[in-house]
């Protein structure tokens, strides 16, 4: 009997430690930085005065990015832990109605909220209650793991063409 125990307590840790490597690689994929930049590396140093300006062959201004991603991010995260949330309309809902922020306010608010709501999903990953693998109860299929790989490459795409269009506009620093 001692063996059969030792067995399953090994197995239960081994997967203990494939499931704490798991959140780890995931926590490292949502901070961002390994294969680019970090998300708020093309944020910081946005010229105030650049932040409504299209750049011919780009489709969006940095403010219409910056709060797509903030809207994006809070549905993942909000249909992620709560059934109750409502999705906003697609696409309408997920872009600003206008391609300039109405202030610096308007854009601080959102770079914070943008910061904020990556935290509690980082949070989301890292509880060990939080089964990564089970089926969201509200959702039709879809796990924590998947709606934070979801969140990572969406950010991910988006953060390119923020860092793309900071280089079209001159103002990305160059090393």
């Amino acid at each position: 009997m001692k063996k059969k125990n030792k067995r399953t307590t090994k197995k239960k840790s081994k997967e203990g430690n494939h499931d704490q490597a798991l959140r780890e690689q995931l926590v490292s994929l949502l901070k961002g930085g390994g294969a680019h930049v970090h998300f708020m590396d093309a944020i910081e140093g946005f010229p105030e005065a650049k932040r409504g300006a299209f750049v011919e062959g780009l489709r969006h201004t940095g403010w219409q990015l910056m709060e797509h991603v903030r809207i994006a991010q809070w549905d993942i995260l909000e249909f992620s832990r709560d059934a109750k949330h409502v999705s906003p309309g697609f696409p309408e809902g997920y872009w600003p109605k206008t391609p300039l922020p109405p202030d610096d306010a308007a854009w601080e608010k959102s770079v914070q909220a943008f910061q904020h709501d990556l935290q509690e999903m980082i949070k989301l990953v890292k509880s060990p209650k939080i089964d990564l693998c089970a089926a969201i109860p509200h959702g039709d299929g879809q796990t924590i793991l998947r709606q934070a790989l979801l969140l990572a490459d969406h950010n991910a795409y988006h953060l390119g063409q923020l860092v793309d269009l900071r280089r079209a506009l001159g103002a990305w620093p160059e090393s």
